[in-house]
């Protein structure tokens, strides 16, 4: 892409904004949401216990162990639609970053 822009007479600001950001930003914003997800549910466990601090990290361990099913779904339900709208919204900036892609248009 950068060596065809440049062919085409575009500035290196264009080359750079239009094409290499792009480009290198597609990677991030697919990326990044997995990466958030699992430093979020991973994390929370692992911070509670350091700091004394009562969460949901800390209330799913504690029911695990206990065997008290209910909350154990319950955290399970919460931490599950937490990362489905960071996956969302992910998508989302996917999208708006990438006007190319048409999701609609897939015919599966």
């Amino acid at each position: 892409y950068v060596v065809t822009a440049r062919a085409k007479g575009f500035s290196e600001k264009q080359v750079l904004y239009k094409h290499v950001f792009r480009n290198a930003m597609l990677l991030i914003v697919v990326g990044l949401p997995q990466a958030l997800t699992a430093m979020l549910f991973g994390g929370s466990l692992l911070i509670e216990v350091i700091f004394s601090l009562d969460g949901l990290g800390r209330l799913s361990y504690e029911a695990a162990v206990a065997r008290d099913y209910p909350v154990v779904f319950g955290t399970l339900f919460i931490f599950t639609l937490v990362g489905l709208v960071i996956k969302l919204l992910g998508d989302l900036c996917y999208r708006v970053l990438d006007p190319r892609l048409d999701f609609s248009a897939r015919s599966h």
